[in-house]
């Protein structure tokens, strides 16, 4: 079933459109969904002539949708204070056919049709259904109404304006007794809306009395008087009878309750039946997933349950006495479950907090006793505790974790039938304090680079890192604080890096020049600094007259690589803006300018495992310094490893502890 609409006016019936292989069919059920029948078609169409429509190759099909208007019916028109009275469009056939949508209507709740119009119409039930007023669903502006007294059974027509109009919608005044209707609409597509008003009340001499109305019996297609359980009588307007129905009609007007039969109940939870629903030898059986004698999940031990039938009797239906489908349960004790579907979870819904944060764990359990049930917690840190009635009374566990780290938190659920365990991994992370992207500021062209990020306390838990390369808006990730790549074309490249652990954020970025030629001089720091470099304090200003005069109008940049022991790189850069067949002569003079071995310091500490870098130019007083701030810990960083020149030949200068001294 794809469709399915409830018929106003008489409990239990409802109308529904089913799609089997492609064609779409429209069954009736009387009794809430129990048993499905197709529509009866009528015998003679609205002309008189015979349909030619037998069961069981063709039926009546009605279109089951909504209208997008509010203000008009739907392809399906039923009211609470008009039962058994149904009128739809539709067709007669084999299925349901969209571009066919004659009107047909029923008296007697789908018992019996008739067809009233070749085309869909608009309906509006007044009177309790006493008059329905049809307009034609049209494109095309109209005048003319069509309404009826008798149940649609003979049509009037009434002009209920001198200019067309195209309706719009239609409208009644509040009560179901109302013989008042609005047409509203527009006369062009560009004028306001024009609302008539229709008065049907001078139509209608008196009221009714007792003696204008008759008693049909609500029966189903089979003839069946007990529908959910009791025989109801209806009364309607006796179609001879020219009155109104005013506010005190009421369409009930008996009601007897039936003993139950087979076809008052449905198959149970789990059940199916083995035989068509219309073939009285079908009954139910247990599916084959569904054990029927399996305790409920509430079930507690010590107290009883009841195992189905495999029947229950349909919802409203209200039979008593007969047959009893659900009589002879059988009762059970309940057994010692074991727990099943244990879970834990985090009344917050994060799974990262911050040292010193209250977290709250809630402990549930889907299925097994809980009464005789111990469940054994471990936080992860030490705490460990076993808890009883830990489900049943819903207590959370609160807990604060006072340092870093990943902590695994279990659950054991266990009782003499069986265990369970539930596991949850929870994030403590101290907030991200700083981060420093080190990169080689010059590389060359297709040569591989490494990109580290320095981040404040080290080694956080499950850090992400984000890398954009220039400006790719796509980011490489990775678990591990560096990144080795290339760069394919020359010129400034901007590097960024994005740190994210938990709910800090840090970002550092750095331009690297990418060179496709230059000049690389490796150094080599001496060790024993202190007797190299004794207390002259003008070095400073020595090495930069030096310097000034040996690397005249070319960048001088110190790359000093990780680890020990201690080395770097000079990279002897060209002005960007020197006159290209003057590059490699001026290079190859600096080259040779600067092969004279020499002393230099330079006063900034060496981290391991990072790259520190130094640059000056000819323009400046020659100082190279690190943004590290100095350290009684740089003498013991040097001397890890013992490492004497003995051909260097060179002049020392200055003296400061802690700075280096390397020879070119």
């Amino acid at each position: 079933l794809f469709s399915v609409l409830q018929v106003r006016g008489v409990k239990g019936v409802f109308l529904a459109n089913q799609k089997i292989d492609g064609k779409v069919t429209t069954l009736i059920t009387y009794n809430k969904g129990r048993d499905w029948d197709f529509l009866n078609p009528p015998d003679i169409d609205m002309n008189g002539k015979p349909t030619n429509c037998k069961p069981p190759d063709c039926y009546l099909h009605l279109h089951l949708r909504w209208a997008d208007n509010p203000y008009v019916s739907g392809t399906v028109h039923t009211k609470d204070t008009a039962p058994g009275l149904i009128m739809g469009a539709g067709n007669l056939g084999s299925q349901l056919v969209e571009y066919k949508e004659e009107m047909y209507i029923t008296s007697d709740c789908g018992k019996t049709w008739r067809q009233v119009f070749e085309e869909e119409h608009h309906i509006l039930y007044l009177d309790h259904g006493g008059v329905i007023v049809a307009i034609k669903d049209t494109s095309i502006p109209l005048k003319i109404l069509k309404f009826s007294i008798d149940e649609g059974q003979t049509w009037s027509t009434h002009n209920f304006t001198s200019t067309s109009v195209f309706v719009d919608g239609l409208l009644s005044e509040p009560g179901d007794e109302t013989l008042v209707m609005t047409v509203f609409g527009h006369i062009s597509y560009r004028s306001d809306w024009e609302l008539v008003k229709v008065d049907f009340r001078p139509s209608f001499p008196r009221e009714c009395t007792d003696e204008d109305y008759e008693s049909w019996e609500l029966t189903n297609l089979q003839g069946d008087r007990c529908i959910m359980g009791q025989q109801r009588s209806f009364r309607k307007r006796k179609i001879s009878s020219w009155c109104i129905k005013g506010r005190s009609f009421t369409s009930a007007l008996t009601s007897k309750v039936c003993e139950c039969v087979n076809s008052d109940f449905l198959c149970d939870y789990g059940f199916e039946r083995s035989a068509p629903l219309k073939s009285e030898l079908s009954k139910c059986f247990a599916d084959f997933w569904f054990n029927p004698e399996a305790p409920p999940e509430d079930c507690v031990l010590g107290q009883a349950y009841t195992s189905s039938t495999g029947y229950r009797k349909v919802v409203s239906n209200v039979c008593e006495g007969g047959v009893d489908l659900q009589q002879n349960l059988a009762h059970h004790m309940c057994p010692l479950i074991a727990p099943k579907g244990l879970q834990i979870s985090i009344r917050e819904e994060s799974l990262a907090v911050r040292p010193g944060e209250d977290i709250t764990f809630i402990v549930r359990q889907e299925q097994g006793d809980v009464l005789s049930t111990k469940y054994q917690v471990d936080l992860g840190d030490g705490f460990k505790a076993i808890y009883v009635n830990l489900t049943m009374t819903g207590e959370p566990i609160r807990h604060r974790y006072e340092n870093p780290g990943i902590y695994r938190v279990s659950v054991k659920a266990e009782n003499v039938a069986g265990h369970d365990e539930a596991v949850v991994f929870v994030q403590v992370n101290s907030p991200l304090q700083a981060l420093n992207l080190e990169v080689v500021p010059v590389i060359g062209r297709n040569q591989e680079v490494n990109l580290t990020a320095i981040i404040l306390p080290k080694n956080p838990n499950l850090t992400v890192f984000y890398w954009w390369i220039g400006n790719n808006l796509q980011p490489l990730l990775t678990l591990e604080s560096f990144l080795v790549t290339k760069f394919a074309e020359t010129g400034d490249v901007r590097v960024t890096v994005q740190v994210s652990c938990g709910s800090s954020t840090l970002q550092d970025s750095k331009v690297v020049h990418v060179f496709d030629h230059f000049h690389v001089l490796p150094l080599k720091f001496t060790k024993h600094l202190d007797m190299y470099n004794p207390d002259i304090p003008e070095w400073r200003e020595d090495i930069g007259r030096v310097v000034t005069r040996l690397l005249a109008k070319v960048l001088f940049q110190i790359v000093v690589k990780p680890g020990l022991p201690t080395a770097a790189d000079l990279h002897v850069l060209l002005p960007v803006n020197q006159p290209k067949k003057k590059r490699s002569i001026t290079s190859d003079k600096v080259t040779r300018a600067v092969t004279p071995k020499f002393f230099l310091l330079v006063p900034f500490r060496k981290l391991p495992g990072r790259n520190v870098y130094a640059q000056m130019h000819n323009e400046k007083e020659q100082e190279m310094t690190s943004p590290v701030n100095h350290s009684e810990d740089t003498q013991n960083i040097i001397q890890g490893e013992e490492f004497i020149d003995d051909d260097l030949d060179s002049q020392t200068l200055g003296n400061a502890r802690g700075n280096f001294v390397f020879s070119l």
